[in-house]
């Protein structure tokens, strides 16, 4: 084997990656890159790290979500808060409904690009570049915007250190307070079903609280009852980027993606020989593989063996994502593998992006019972065969979206133009979100 190198990963067959026209532009942008600060660091990559050795241990559930791609035009503190407070409400009922930590790791702060079917889409027989996020390029549909163009690097680069900046001050400032839950409700949320079963969930803490305080423990003088610790992540897809934002740690001399704390590599650039898992292979981070249908038992093993040679708890999460009703022809197999091989695993859920249709109006939708039917199938077949599962991994959004049918706030196809924002894939609004962790705390709790 070659040495791995931050840049050894130009020497393999890479996919998803667009083609820049100004290739001196892109030299000049990355080289900039390289000199910029680092978004995390390596010891809360390594933090993160060990809190998902204790998912893999049963110990601990990793709660993962955010947008499916993040835009220049909804970046602003109204955006970020809302998602986070929603991300905090779900976090807290999976904490009361299965009696464990709950792990947060956001789809936020380089959740940019995004891998297409296809190189061109056609709209009225005019064919133009797929949009690839705005990492890339534009979503209007004109030459000019479907150019990719590297100084968009820069711009992503600015607004994932003013999100994290904003992040960082809520889940430490007092915003997470759990003396606080009350106020993490988004006001549209009050009208929801979902509202009353989370007011009741937070009247059994504030009880709690009350016992603690007559103890002397407070918020004042507990840290974890003030404080959070939030962790951001994004799938890396545009290797360019992800090499000038590598960096080699002082102390251990090893190098971890500064990007973000956690990576995850897509399901169409998981290729063994491929150069999206050749850069992952020399990273430190904790990262994650999206695993569909078409994951081979053989790919998973080399897969495993090549990013996780140690069996390193905490290294790797397989995200499952295989679409309701597809769940059973796919899951038990590879968890029969894992389970041969003694690869020490978190597994998770993405009930999203196999259950992703397209409505009569036009509009990509995802219904919410094929969600949630995912996500039943999941804990089964895991309860079914002994091991433990471990997360979620959805698309969700703290605003008052109409993008996913059904669920309490009973969206429906005819609904959907109303409040359709999202960039790519849609995504569940604030209250779907929350109905959803719900239902997976009653899954934990029977497991």
């Amino acid at each position: 084997m070659s040495e791995w190198t931050i840049n050894s990963w130009r020497q393999k067959p890479v996919l998803q990656v667009p083609t820049y026209p100004d290739q001196k532009a892109l030299e000049e942008v990355e080289g900039r890159l390289t000199s910029f600060p680092p978004l995390v660091f390596a010891g809360e990559a390594d933090d993160l790290k060990s809190q998902l050795a204790d998912v893999a241990n049963g110990k601990a559930f990793l709660l993962q979500g955010g947008d499916c791609a993040e835009s220049f035009a909804e970046h602003g503190a109204d955006h970020i808060r809302d998602f986070f407070r929603v991300f905090l409400q779900m976090s807290l009922v999976l904490t009361h409904g299965s009696s464990m930590p709950v792990v947060k790791v956001g789809r936020i702060a380089g959740q940019f690009a995004k891998p297409r079917s296809a190189d061109f889409e056609t709209i009225d027989g005019v064919e133009l570049p797929s949009y690839r996020g705005d990492i890339v390029n534009s979503i209007g549909f004109d030459e000019k915007s479907r150019i990719p163009d590297p100084r968009r690097m820069l711009m992503a680069y600015r607004q994932s250190a003013a999100t994290l900046n904003l992040l960082r001050a809520f889940a430490t400032g007092g915003y997470a307070n759990l003396e606080r839950a009350h106020e993490w409700t988004v006001g549209f949320l009050k009208d929801s079903d979902a509202y009353s079963s989370y007011k009741e969930v937070v009247e059994k803490i504030d009880d709690s609280i009350s016992f603690m305080k007559a103890m002397g423990i407070s918020a004042e003088n507990t840290q974890q009852l003030r404080e959070t610790k939030f962790y951001t992540s994004h799938e890396a897809l545009l290797l360019g980027y992800e090499e000038a934002l590598t960096r080699k740690d002082s102390i251990s001399g090893d190098y971890y993606a500064t990007s973000g704390h956690m990576l995850w590599i897509g399901d169409r650039t998981r290729q063994p020989d491929g150069a999206h898992v050749e850069y992952f292979s020399g990273i430190k981070n904790p990262i994650g593989i999206k695993c569909g249908p078409s994951i081979s038992d053989e790919d998973l093993l080399v897969l495993l063996d090549k990013l996780n040679p140690k069996n390193e708890a905490g290294r790797i999460t397989l995200i499952a994502r295989f679409g309701d009703g597809n769940v059973e022809s796919h899951l038990p197999r590879l968890i029969e593998v894992v389970k041969k091989s003694g690869h020490k695993v978190v597994w998770t859920c993405d009930p999203m992006h196999g259950n992703t249709i397209k409505a009569s109006s036009g509009f990509k939708t995802r219904p919410f019972e094929k969600v949630l039917g995912e996500v039943k199938s999941f804990f089964k077949i895991h309860r079914e065969m002994g091991t433990y599962a471990g997360g979620v991994h959805v698309e969700m959004t703290g605003s008052d979206v109409t993008e996913c049918v059904g669920g309490v706030s009973m969206v429906t196809e005819d609904d959907l133009s109303s409040r359709y924002h999202t960039h790519c894939d849609p995504r569940l609004n604030a209250s779907q979100s929350l109905e959803l962790a719900f239902l997976i705390a009653k899954e934990i709790a029977t497991s």
